[in-house]
C-alpha cells in the first residue's frame, strides 16, 4: 500500500564514543555483536551499563554499536521524569543544552555534562525511498498508527531523514508506543 512506512520501538539506549567504552569496560575494549538492527550497521551489543540521575537509576541499560564521536544516552520521558534527569526531545546527535548523567560499567564510571535526550520520532529513507514516497530529508510529516484496541493515533512532527546508509522504517520510543497500544510489525501510514 502507498505512503506505508514500518514502525519500530525503540526502547531506551546508550551510545558511546570509544574512549568512553575503554573508560567504562577498559582500555581497548570493543563491542559484542548481540543482535543485529534494521538499520544497516547497527547492532545491539551484549554490553549493558547502569544510568544514574538524581533520584533514581536503571541498572541494565543496552549499549548500541557501532561507537560513535559523542556518548547520548536516548530515553522516553518517562524514563527521564523516573530517574531525575532532564531529556529534551531533539533528533539523535543534536545535543547541545541536553541533560545530564552518570553512566556506571565494570571498570569505570563517567559524567556526562550533557546528551541525554528523548529521540524526536522520525522516518530513516533511502534516497530512493523518499522518491518514492515523495519525501525529503528534514521535511516534517505525520504517521497515522492503526491498533486493533481502538486507540489508533497519528503523530505528528515526524521528521524525515534520508541517507543512503538508512533503512527504510519510522522509529518512536515506549512512550509513543504504548499510548497508541502498537504491536510489533505495525504499518503506519505517512500523511503529509
Amino acid at each position: 500500500m502507498a505512503n506505508q512506512v514500518l514502525v519500530e520501538i525503540s526502547a531506551r539506549h546508550v551510545h558511546v564514543s570509544q574512549a568512553d567504552l575503554e573508560t567504562l569496560f577498559g582500555k581497548g575494549y570493543e563491542l559484542t555483536v548481540k543482535k543485529w538492527l534494521s538499520q544497516p550497521g547497527q547492532f545491539a551489543c551484549d554490553e549493558r551499563v547502569k544510568v544514574i540521575g538524581t533520584k533514581g537509576e536503571f541498572p541494565t541499560v543496552s549499549i548500541l554499536g557501532p561507537v560513535r564521536p559523542e556518548t547520548q544516552v536516548e530515553l522516553s520521558l518517562t524514563d527521564a521524569r523516573s530517574i531525575g534527569v532532564t531529556a529534551p526531545v531533539r533528533e539523535s546527535g543534536d545535543l547541545a543544552g541536553t541533560g545530564a548523567c552518570k553512566i556506571v560499567g565494570p571498570c569505570g564510571e563517567i559524567e556526562i555534562d550533557h546528551g541525554v535526550i528523548a529521540a524526536q520520532r522520525h522516518i530513516h529513507a533511502t534516497p530512493a525511498d523518499a522518491e518514492e514516497l515523495g519525501l525529503e530529508n528534514g521535511e516534517i510529516v505525520s504517521v497515522e498508527i492503526p491498533t486493533a484496541n481502538k486507540r489508533n493515533l497519528t503523530f505528528g512532527d515526524v521528521v524525515v531523514r534520508v541517507s543512503e546508509k538508512y533503512a527504510l522504517a519510522m522509529h518512536i520510543d515506549t512512550d509513543e508506543a504504548n499510548a497508541a497500544g502498537m504491536a510489533p510489525n505495525t504499518m503506519g501510514t505517512i500523511i503529509k
